[in-house]
This record gives structure tokens, C-alpha cells and sequence, in this order.
């Protein structure tokens, strides 16, 4: 690890940039979204393109049966000659006919619905009202006007708070891991947090939308994902109290995530040491056969997940690379403090995005390796510039310990590919 980084770079400036993007929307959420909560459906409420977006980047075949699907908006709804909103309950009384197993419904805006000025809020309500208390409609805005796509993920997600059960008189504290986790990610987190004497763990979202839970003034709540703002404001709003930490990725933001939880609920140095000793061990040993590949090589992050600094901070201190520029759609201080106070002092930081500008200064650093999105990959790659789409970080396990080789791996595979390709 580098001596560098204990000075961190909590206050260093932050280059702001207002331009062009080259970002999806947050319609691509639902791609991970779906995988986890087994009981909802997302409907999206868009055009074509919207649908060929999702089932392209989901790779659905056509007769696969996904738990999401688009509503399209025609040139009939354009000009106004159909009531969109009949059309919609249409299709969702369909929709619900043909999928009875649906308890949550999530109507996803796009950017047609709100050119059309579309109310989904007052539709959610209606069909709520008519299909309660077998399903629950709720709806958030998966635009790409004016978002990232992992913002997806965020509006889904504050969109379930107001409909959290409250906390039952007199509960003790609960911890609330927050952040859409695969299955296997979640089951390992747990079994660590448990095995520190922390017994009342729930996350959110969980896997069926009968499991809601409960939140209140005794809920002490982990961000496992950074882009989860509005979701923070509404849990707070409900009395839940956040933990600071860095996020679980790699083995030393995976432990100290997990010192954070085990300092806020009392858990004995003794005990966290004897939960968490062998699977850091085990990770420790697992990331050293990629650091001697990654170690010394540059690498420079386009805005584009909102993970770039949790990931910069990750391949840094225990990969060694080096960090040319970090870029970030959206930096929130408080959420990344303790991340940003771990990256060495007079890391080049980025906030928002304008394409031409950093694109000319990418081009010269000449990094080894640039994490971007897939509109800028492949002319990146034709330049002799190698490549790590930004947006397979989101589909992949990479959180824990027993996952901190393969978050490794993701960044090495490019790297070898290239130096396959000049043998």
C-alpha cells in the first residue's frame, strides 16, 4: 500500500465539468434489479428503444419469461389520438392476468412518459387502489435526461421507503444494509455480520416484497452501493441513522465496512478478529496473484457508475496502480469521505462530464487501461487505448472478500487480452 494515501484527498479540489455525456439511463437498473427483488415486475413506460436498450444490455432471448417488460408509447399516444392512461391499465391488467405472481409492480418512466408529461405517480396510485391488496404499484423514473444509469437504482429504492413497515414498539437496534447485492454476496455479508453478534440484519432490497424491512429511529443503516443518495435522505427522513464507511470493495474496504457495522453496535476487537481473520486471509492471498500483473500500470476513470472512487481506492492501495484522473457523475463528500480520505493526496479528481475534454486529456496520459462506458470503449480501443466497460462492474459480484479476486480479475482481463493480442 502506498504512505501516500494516509494524507488522503477528503479537500483537494475537484475539477467540474458541464458538457456532453456519454452515459446510460437509469432504465439499465433494472437489468440487476430484477435478478433481486423475485416477486416484482418493472414495467417500463417508453418507446422501443427503451425496450431494445434493456433487453440488449439484459441479452433476453425472446422467448425467455424476464420479470420486466416495456409499455410501448406509439405515434398513437404521441398525437394524443389514445388516452394514455386506459392504454396503461390495459396492459397491466394483462400483465397481472398472465403473471399472478407479481406482489410488486414498479412503473419505470422514461424519457417519452415525461416528454408526454405523463403522470406515473397518479397512475401508480389508481392501479394500486384497484389491485390491492394481491399487488402494490409504485413507480420512480428511469430518464436518461437527466441521470446516470446507476440513479436507476437509487429512485427504485426511495420509491420503497414510504411503504417500509414501521419499527415495532420498544425494538432494539437493527442494522439495514442498503444497496442491491447479488444473492451470494448477501448471504456472505450476513454470515460475517452475524457472526459478530450483530443477530437483527435485514437488507434492502430484499428478495420478495413480502419482506419489507421495518426502519425507524433504532435503525443503524450501511450503504453497501455510493450512489444511493435520495434513498439516504428518505431512510433518514424515517429516523434511520447511517454508518460511515468506505464500501465493501476489496479486502481492506470489505473489513473496514465491516469495523464500521462492528464498532456501531459494541462487537469486541476479540470477536470481529475471530469472524473476519480467515476470509481476509483467504482474500489477501487470492488478490496477490493479480497485483503483480496490475502493480505500476495507469489506469484513468470516465464519470459514469458513481463507483469510480470506492474502485479507484481499491486498485490504488492494495493493487498499486496508479491513478492517472477519477472521474465521477456525481460526487456526494459526506457518502465518500472516508473513501476520499484514503486516496493518496493530489489525486486528480473529476465531477460531472464533458466528453471532448477529457477524452484529449485521456489521450494524453495514454493510460494502460481507461474504465468507461461502451460508447467510448471501442474508440478508445482502436487507438491503442485498453478498455474495462464501466457498466460490467454493476452485473458482476464484486463485494466481499470472497469476491475482492474477482473485482481484481475485471481490471487484469483487459490487460491480458492486449498482451495476447500483440504475440
Amino acid at each position: 500500500m502506498s504512505g501516500a494515501a494516509a494524507l488522503g484527498c477528503g479537500d483537494a479540489p475537484v475539477l467540474r465539468e458541464r458538457g456532453q455525456r456519454e452515459v446510460f439511463c437509469g432504465l439499465t437498473g433494472i437489468i440487476w434489479l430484477h435478478r433481486k427483488i423475485q416477486d416484482a415486475f418493472f414495467l417500463v413506460v417508453g418507446s422501443r428503444t427503451c425496450a431494445h436498450l434493456i433487453q440488449s444490455a439484459a441479452g433476453v432471448m425472446i422467448f425467455a419469461e424476464p420479470r420486466f417488460a416495456t409499455a410501448i408509447i406509439d405515434e398513437r399516444d404521441l398525437a394524443g389520438m389514445a388516452d394514455a392512461n386506459d392504454e396503461l391499465d390495459r396492459v397491466v391488467d394483462q400483465l397481472l392476468a398472465r403473471r399472478p405472481e407479481i406482489r410488486l409492480l414498479f412503473l419505470v418512466g422514461s424519457c417519452p412518459s415525461e416528454v408526454i408529461k405523463l403522470d406515473l405517480s397518479r397512475a401508480a396510485e389508481r392501479l394500486s387502489a384497484t389491485h390491492m391488496p394481491q399487488v402494490r404499484v409504485l413507480n420512480y423514473s428511469g430518464s436518461g435526461i437527466e441521470t446516470t444509469f446507476t440513479q436507476g437504482e437509487d429512485a427504485c429504492l426511495a420509491s420503497l421507503v414510504p411503504i417500509l413497515p414501521r419499527e415495532a414498539p420498544g425494538a432494539g437496534s437493527s442494522l439495514l444494509v442498503v444497496g442491491a447485492l447479488a444473492e451470494v454476496v448477501e448471504d456472505q455479508l450476513r454470515r460475517l455480520l452475524e457472526g459478530m453478534g450483530i443477530a437483527d440484519v435485514r437488507f434492502m432490497p430484499p428478495r420478495s416484497a413480502l419482506a419489507l424491512p421495518p426502519v425507524g429511529p433504532n435503525t443503524r443503516y450501511l450503504l453497501a452501493q455510493p450512489f444511493l443518495a435520495d434513498t439516504a435522505r428518505a431512510l433518514e427522513a424515517r429516523g434511520a441513522v447511517r454508518i460511515p464507511a468506505p464500501f465493501p470493495l476489496g479486502a481492506e474496504g470489505t473489513t473496514a465496512w465491516l469495523q464500521a457495522a462492528a464498532s456501531a453496535f459494541g462487537v469486541a476487537p476479540e470477536r470481529f478478529d475471530d469472524a473476519t481473520r480467515a476470509p481476509l486471509g483467504r482474500a489477501r492471498q487470492a488478490l496477490a496473484r493479480h497485483r503483480e500483473q496490475l502493480a505500476g500500470k495507469s489506469i484513468f476513470f470516465f464519470p459514469d457508475s458513481q463507483l469510480e472512487i470506492p474502485l479507484a481506492r481499491f486498485l490504488q492501495r492494495e493493487m498499486d496502480m496508479r491513478l492517472v484522473e477519477v472521474g465521477t457523475p456525481y460526487l456526494h463528500r459526506q457518502h465518500l469521505a472516508e473513501e476520499l480520505a484514503m486516496l493518496p493526496a493530489g489525486t486528480a479528481l473529476s465531477e460531472g462530464q464533458n466528453v471532448d475534454r477529457q477524452l484529449d486529456r485521456a489521450r494524453a496520459a495514454r493510460p494502460d487501461l481507461v474504465v468507461c462506458g461502451l460508447g467510448l470503449a471501442n474508440p478508445l480501443e482502436a487507438e491503442g487505448i485498453g478498455t474495462k466497460w464501466s457498466i460490467e462492474l454493476l452485473f458482476t459480484p464484486i463485494q466481499g472478500y470472497d469476491q475482492a479476486a474477482d473485482l481484481a480479475e475485471l481490471f487484469a482481463r483487459p490487460l491480458n487480452r492486449r498482451l495476447r493480442l500483440r504475440v
